[in-house]
């Protein structure tokens, strides 16, 4: 990491403290002709920022891609709320005619659920997704990108990419996985998308480097499912512990991400014979039609969402709320740990 000049400022061990990042995270210089910078900040995000209190990234492709329309909208501005309301600020991610945006006005939010056109952008697609002035939602790889540029230390989702069931065919691996190894964020997720390989995932998270621990849990979580059947090392019972291990990180100069596997209650879970007996026939389907790459995952969420007559829906957004309430929490511990 390159070093920064600490001048003659005292609060400097702790601004690097809450405000760590790569080489190259700092939110960027206007673009040239644009007197823009990278990525664009919201008025209530960058004030948020300003002044140290608690910020929650949440990534878009959710709205554009992973919940049906117009109920996508709705969920949204709900997702945002939740998190207003307890003090902490929303910020949700997306491209807007090529301009990345960290917060979006209700008209954007409109435009990333409503808008058919709308693209799936990952953190490789950025770039010419902001050359073209495509409008597109981010997934976990690129909003983990633009969090960190902007700032921002914590990130919900509902669950990560991985590698997938094929692999051994088809080299198929989320680009998640890598992003997370170079981006020092916290992420709470529901586990992996249970359509994944979740043990290889788990493999290629240890080999990359991403810590990974359970809340109230030894257990890793499968998304829809309470419990993938794999073992984790680190259980964190807190909010304050987990703030506490981002600032141990942070003292040790980690720079990937800290995954935070929160699990759905039993009681909200996807039955598990319903679940495995759905995803069987999505994962065939998928197979028949040639179905691969990026569009694997809408694929297979929008067959498991028909097959199961909307209970996957229910389940989704039970994940995202469960996430976006602990993400809130370790935020505002974070916050207290490092006053402005």
């Amino acid at each position: 990491m390159s070093a920064v000049s600490r001048g003659s400022d005292p609060a400097y061990p702790q601004k690097r403290a809450r405000s760590l990042r790569l080489p190259g995270d700092t939110p960027g210089p206007p673009r040239e002709g644009t007197g823009r910078a990278v990525p664009e900040l919201a008025p209530a995000v960058r004030a948020a920022l300003d002044v140290g209190r608690p910020v929650v990234a949440l990534e878009s492709t959710i709205i554009s891609h992973g919940l049906p329309r117009p109920g996508n909208l709705t969920a949204a501005i709900a997702f945002e709320t939740q998190l207003n309301e307890t003090g902490v600020t929303a910020a949700t991610i997306a491209l807007i005619d090529g301009v990345p945006k960290v917060g979006l006005t209700a008209a954007d939010m409109e435009r990333i659920a409503l808008d058919e056109s709308v693209v799936k952008v990952s953190s490789r697609d950025l770039g010419m997704a902001m050359a073209g002035k495509r409008t597109g939602g981010t997934t976990v790889a690129a909003t983990s990108v633009l969090a960190s540029r902007a700032g921002i230390r914590v990130f919900a989702t509902g669950g990560l990419g991985g590698v997938h069931r094929d692999f051994a065919g088809s080299f198929d691996e989320s680009a998640d996985l890598t992003v997370l190894a170079r981006i020092p964020i916290t992420i709470v997720s529901a586990g992996v998308k249970s359509i994944l390989d979740i043990p290889a995932t788990l493999e290629r998270l240890e080999t990359l480097g991403v810590a990974v621990v359970g809340y109230r849990t030894s257990r890793f979580p499968g998304f829809y499912l309470t419990d993938s059947g794999q073992d984790l090392d680190w259980r964190m019972d807190s909010a304050q512990e987990i703030a506490e291990v981002m600032a141990a990180r942070d003292a040790i100069g980690e720079t990937s991400a800290l995954l935070v596997g929160n699990p759905l209650p039993p009681d909200k879970q996807l039955d598990p014979d319903l679940h495995d007996r759905v995803l069987a026939q999505a994962l065939a389907a998928a197979e028949a039609a040639g179905i691969r790459g990026k569009a694997v995952t809408p694929f297979l969420l929008d067959y498991i969402q028909r097959a199961t007559g909307g209970a996957s829906v229910t389940v989704n957004l039970d994940v995202a709320r469960g996430n976006i309430a602990l993400a809130g929490q370790i935020a505002t511990a974070w916050a207290a740990l490092h006053p402005a």
